[in-house]
């Protein structure tokens, strides 16, 4: 290998490192290897085999190279343009992992329409078809259709697919009905700090599930004949804890009542496939859900999960920080209203349609146009709250915003550990974000922005806020090893290429 290449490859997996968070020692110690390795490996001073990179890029949930194809993925971005025309917002992809968890309550064909094609959805559909469910595109690739077998094959699941996404973890409301006892690999997906599963454990204990951890692998068995006898109380308001409750009550012979439930727009895509599936939900949208479960589902079902506000927030966001006008179409306004309330206040100059139905016939949509405004930092810090307030993946957005408002913005992330840190990397595109702990973050406006060349962060929304930055960003800018965006994003590059953006998709190993 030559010397060059070795320097280059050498300098991706320290960048991948120091993204996630690592020393040397601690990426040596998940290698089996010395710490004096690592860092010849980085500095390009020994040869290293594909197996090797391949195993450095597991252990960082990072694509240094994929054996296969050719290699990881990044984007050119020639910034300063503006963009013009009309965007869709598609499928919700929180929701779409979920009901790919969900299918497993059916026995019978799920068809879901609209499915999000992102990394995400892929690793879910090779576990899936690791342990029998047979799965195909239809309709020109536009549906999925999920058929399961009689029997789960769990012992032949695909472990390395399910440790790179943590939604993997809503497999146990499902399965503790199907199956005595299983195994599932640690739940893996964005760095976002420290994320207990303590929660998801208290809840499915009442209905039997015993879990065990060990060397990476949750050990599940289910006790019989144990049942809710009174209200399940959540210990955290979480959006996929709230959902492995659903699911496993979905199944459960009776009537289950969860209180403290997350009301956030996944969850009621979850609820509206539930009653598609003959599950009685009440309370759809408050924080007190009551579940009339059914032993047994088997149904030929059709879903159309609804749009993804997180997306549609990108987009806003794409448009606020390129001074560009742009409409954006299939909002879910339901899921945006503080957001858009905050953006107001800031001065934003916008228009909105009326309201129309989502296919689910449920959600709420609009089309919005956004245009060129002189925005003013807000008076009051910015902050996630569980729904209806301000949306928790929303919050890495206002970043970028506050970053071309006058005056100085306080972000406050105070539900992960260490996602605010990420945004600083908005510094190196002209950005003046201070860390004032690993939690909140003061954003100086307005930015001149400037283009420049970096990793990708490790955690999928300020991943995207730097790929904004650099779109207003005068000049080429490089963003490299985009996995984490491809994880939650279909094709972004291609669509804001659509409304007048320039960013290239390049690989270079």
């Amino acid at each position: 290998m030559a010397d060059d290449y070795l320097v280059r490859i050498g300098k991706l997996i320290r960048d991948a490192r120091q993204h996630r968070g690592w020393t040397q020692s601690q990426l040596a110690d998940a290698l089996g290897t010395s710490q004096s390795a690592v860092n010849r490996i980085e500095r390009g001073n020994q040869n290293i085999s594909l197996e090797m990179i391949a195993r450095i890029g597991e252990a960082l949930d990072s694509e240094i190279v994929s054996l296969g194809y050719a290699g990881p993925m990044h984007l050119r971005v020639v910034g300063g343009r503006r963009l013009s025309g009309a965007i869709d917002v598609k499928t919700s992809k929180n929701a779409c992992v979920a009901l790919l968890c969900a299918s497993l309550l059916n026995k019978g064909r799920t068809v879901l329409r609209r499915v999000a094609r992102i990394e995400e959805v892929y690793r879910l559909l090779e576990v899936l078809n690791s342990i029998g469910v047979r799965t195909r595109w239809i309709n020109d690739g536009v549906d999925l259709e999920l058929i399961p077998p009689a029997r789960l094959d769990m012992e032949a699941m695909d472990a390395d697919a399910a440790r790179r996404t943590r939604s993997i973890i809503m497999f146990l409301g499902p399965l503790l009905h199907r199956m005595e006892t299983f195994r599932l690999p640690y739940a893996g997906g964005c760095d976002l700090g420290t994320r207990t599963i303590e929660p998801h454990m208290i809840a499915l204990r009442r209905f039997g599930l015993d879990i065990t951890a060990t060397e990476g692998i949750y050990h599940a068995k289910v006790v019989p004949g144990i049942s809710p006898d009174r209200p399940i109380v959540l210990t955290e308001r979480g959006d996929t804890v709230t959902e492995n409750a659903l699911l496993a009550a979905a199944r459960h012979d009776g009537v289950t009542v969860i209180r403290n439930a997350s009301s956030n727009y996944m969850v009621q895509d979850l609820c509206f496939f539930l009653e598609a599936l003959g599950v009685q939900v009440d309370g759809v949208g408050t924080t007190t859900l009551t579940v009339h479960g059914v032993p047994s589902i088997d149904v030929d079902v059709d879903y159309s999960p609804s749009e993804d506000p997180v997306e549609a927030m990108s987009l806003l966001a794409a448009a606020v920080v390129t001074e560009s006008e742009l409409t954006i179409r299939r909002v879910p306004i339901e899921f945006m209203e503080i957001e858009l309330a905050v953006l107001e206040e800031m001065g934003l100059d916008h228009d909105r349609s009326a309201e129309y139905n989502a296919d689910n016939g449920r959600t709420r949509l609009v089309d919005l146009t956004v245009r060129p405004s002189k925005l003013e930092a807000p008076i009051d810090k910015i902050h996630p709250m569980p729904f209806p307030g301000l949306n928790i993946d929303n919050v890495p957005f206002f970043a970028a915003i506050a970053a071309v408002a006058q005056g100085q913005t306080l972000i406050h992330d105070w539900v992960y550990d260490n996602r605010a840190i990420y945004l600083t990397d908005l510094n190196r595109l002209g950005g003046r974000l201070q860390l004032l702990d690993p939690h909140r973050v003061l954003v100086e406006g307005p930015t001149r922005w400037r283009a420049a060349e970096m990793m990708c962060p490790p955690a999928l929304r300020p991943a995207v806020v730097v790929l904004l930055a650099m779109m207003a960003a005068e000049g080429t800018s490089v963003l490299r090893n985009v996995y984490v965006i491809n994880r939650g994003y279909e094709e972004l590059a291609e669509r804001l290429n659509s409304v007048g953006a320039q960013i290239e998709i390049f690989r270079d190993i």
